[in-house]
């Protein structure tokens, strides 16, 4: 009969053993205590050299009063046709193209920025006449031919949801 305390008294251990183990592993308090992961302010020595970082992006404009326009793109000594179609009373695009050429020797497209990389001379006055930059006007939220109300119905109370809170406003009320 002195067994059973001992291993309750055992398995208890073990739990608690478990535990710790559990705790440590999921909050790592390792990291917490690790002074190579902290950052120390300091002063920068010496004077500051400002270096400007203009880049600039490729840029595809739509002429609005064109509705539709087709083109042909020569590629590997073969003609590749396409086009492109306003889709109405949208920002959309509609794009087709014969697939008949092997084009993958081609650069691709990319919306990747490209550096602008000064010379000496030309670094100083850009740092010279560069302007502040200054937030527009005025504030455009919406386009008249767009409308709103075809989405966004998350306001909206759905017979389903309102079958689950009612039992449950139920019982707080009685309470």
């Amino acid at each position: 009969m002195t067994t059973r305390p001992f291993a309750e008294s055992m398995l208890g251990a073990v739990t608690v053993h478990a535990l710790c183990q559990i705790f440590l592993l999921e909050f790592n308090l390792y990291s917490w205590w690790n002074i190579d992961l902290s950052v120390k302010a300091q002063r920068s020595r010496g004077k500051t050299m400002m270096v400007p970082c203009d880049t600039e992006y490729p840029a595809f404009v739509s002429e609005r009063t064109i509705k539709e326009t087709t083109g042909n793109i020569e590629c590997d000594g073969c003609i590749r046709s396409f086009v492109i179609q306003q889709i109405p009373s949208s920002n959309l695009f509609m794009v087709v193209v014969d697939n008949k050429c092997d084009c993958s020797s081609a650069p691709p497209v990319t919306m990747d920025p490209i550096e602008i990389i000064y010379n000496e001379s030309l670094k100083c006055e850009r740092l010279k006449y560069q302007k502040d930059r200054k937030k527009p006007e005025s504030c455009h939220p919406f386009h008249p031919e767009e409308n709103a109300m075809e989405c966004g119905s998350a306001t909206r109370f759905s017979s389903p949801l309102a079958a689950a809170l009612l039992p449950l406003i139920t019982a707080t009320i009685s309470r």
